[in-house]
Order: structure tokens, then sequence, then C-alpha cells
């Protein structure tokens, strides 16, 4: 079966394994009030271990819907992912590769591919209306639209928190890319933060939202 006739897994996935880094990053998703998206900007620099500096950047801020989002995008990828080489053979996979826009060392990393659709990732998460696909799709867009720079021990790697590669409205199909730091965490290469998923469900504020992921 090729990759691209993978069926939908049906079951309740139980957790998420994050990359420490993402999670803990402070002011990478805040509390927002009403129209604080059209006012502020994401700028967030963080000194993460010993030696390495995450410089988030985008257009917007993102929000605690933004996390639940990116929690549940990537409890996806932990069995329904798929590696992204940095060598693809396929068109399609070499185009993802040109959307996810790795720069410098990065190009060498490992990408993680996650097919599903809106429906499957609303249910994750804890969506009450899980046929509105809007909200979910602007979350993965604001997500898409942050670069990453990283810098570690004097080298410095470029790449975009999320690529979004496809889409279909009608169908609610969904097709993403994770970068290769959460991406590394998933598949066990380097450590992770595990975020259980039956907590996130029950989760009811922002607040509470962004305390759990960094608890």
């Amino acid at each position: 079966m090729k990759p691209e006739e993978l069926p939908e897994p049906l079951y309740e996935l139980t957790h998420a394994r994050h990359d420490p880094a993402h999670c803990l990053a402070p002011g990478l998703f805040r509390s927002l009030k009403k129209g604080d998206r059209k006012k502020l900007k994401l700028d967030v620099v963080y000194e993460y271990g010993s030696g390495t500096r995450l410089e988030f950047s985008g257009p917007e801020p993102l929000g605690g819907d933004d996390l639940r989002v990116l929690q549940g995008i990537v409890a996806m990828a932990g069995p329904a992912g798929l590696l992204l080489s940095p060598d693809p053979l396929t068109e399609a996979g070499k185009q993802l590769r040109l959307f996810l826009e790795p720069k410098w060392e990065a190009v060498q990393a490992n990408a993680l591919v996650v097919k599903g659709s809106y429906r499957k990732l609303a249910t994750q998460i804890g969506y009450l209306n899980v046929d509105d696909s809007r909200p979910i799709r602007d979350c993965i867009e604001r997500l898409w639209k942050v670069s990453i720079i990283v810098q570690h021990r004097g080298k410095r790697l470029g790449y975009r928190l999320l690529s979004e590669y496809a889409s279909d409205d009608a169908q609610g199909r969904l097709h993403v890319a994770l970068n290769p730091r959460i991406a590394s965490a998933v598949i066990g290469d380097s450590p992770h933060s595990r975020i259980e998923l039956s907590e996130v469900r029950r989760l009811q504020s922002d607040p509470a939202r962004l305390i759990h992921q960094r608890s």
C-alpha cells in the first residue's frame, strides 16, 4: 500500500511526544484577548538547556487554540506519521520539503508528515463541534507562518514551525509536516515531553492549557 493510501486511524490517541523546547518556551503560546492578534506579533527568544537558543517569529501571536491544534498534530504523528527524509524520492515529497523551508544544517534533518482529517484532529483534542473545520484551519495557517531559528554552539538552523502541504475543505482532509526538531522528539531520537491527551480534552480554558503543557 502506498503512503498516500494509508487509512486514517480510528482509535483514540493517548498522548503526544512533544519537543520540550517548544513546550517550555515562555510566551510562544499565550492567553489572548479580543483584538490581540491584529495588534501583536510573535517575537520570542528562548534559551533552552546548555547553549541552545531558539527564536520564534511570526505575524500573529499564538494562543491556546493554536496550542491545542499543535498538540493534536504532534500526537497524530506518533502512530500515523510518515518520515520525510532529507532527499525525498517522490515529487510530492520534494515539494513538501520546499514548503517546510529548512535552511543550513536543517536541510539534512528528518521531518514528519501527518495525513488525516480536520474531524479526526478535532476529536483528538476535544473540540465539541467536530464538523466545523474553520477554527482548526485558521490555527494551522497561523502555525505555518511561524519561523524558527535555532542556535547551538555557534551553528544556526532555520525552518518553519509547521508546513501545510494540502487541505481539502470539501472532504475535510489534512496533510501537514512537523519541523525536524519536533519530528526528532516524536520518533525518539531526542528527549521529549509527554502530554496526556485525556487531560487535554478535559481542560476548559486557555490559561489551564498553557499551564498543563509547561507542567
